[in-house]
């Protein structure tokens, strides 16, 4: 009698949790995900534990650090400080989905190349950031550091204050500087 009681009263949490979960349509990396999520999973959770792309990093899981950097319809944002359920719909590119090792993406080789990182855990928020923000540069989208907000240019000013809400606990800045502007001066964004 007891277990069915406990049955019993475990079912209305259960038939709760059921009814938390909400469809959403995810299109990460090309690829078209139907979820199941409750609606409190941040956007990095539902990569991580729900896709397997353990790429983007849960550093601080405050939106301090950028190690979540993601690209979202072609805009970098911090997925620990938002909920996947707002994203239905929508094209994400994590880490991943820039290159893999046989193809890699400009920005990924280039950060090979100049040392880019150290302990890594940054490396794949800080590039998918450094990609989109040389799109907003290309886009003539501005920042507190544009002397002309018209027609923002490439600068160390510029990619220091656009690449600031992504931290390098190893310090690889230069570094990371010197590839960014590479693939910049690739792009045609330099001069």
């Amino acid at each position: 009698m007891t277990v069915a009681m406990t049955d019993a009263a475990a079912l209305p949490e259960a038939l709760n949790q059921v009814q938390q979960q909400l469809p959403v349509g995810l299109t990460v990396n090309g690829q078209r995900y139907e979820l199941h999520l409750d609606p409190r999973v941040t956007l990095l959770d539902a990569l991580r534990e729900h896709l397997q792309l353990t790429g983007s990093k849960k550093g601080c899981d405050h939106g301090q650090c950028g190690a979540c950097t993601v690209i979202v319809e072609g805009r970098r944002i911090n997925s620990c400080l938002t909920l996947g359920v707002m994203h239905d719909g929508e094209k994400i590119t994590t880490i991943e989905g820039l290159g893999g090792p046989d193809n890699l993406h400009p920005m990924q080789a280039a950060f090979v190349k100049h040392d880019g990182y150290q302990c890594g855990y940054c490396t794949p928020g800080q590039i998918c950031s450094a990609v989109a923000m040389l799109g907003e540069l290309k886009s003539g989208i501005p920042s507190h550091a544009s002397t002309d907000l018209a027609n923002p240019r490439f600068s160390e000013a510029e990619v220091k204050e656009r690449m600031s809400g992504n931290l390098c606990r190893c310090g690889a800045y230069s570094n990371i500087m010197d590839a960014i502007a590479e693939v910049a001066e690739g792009e045609g964004l330099l001069g």
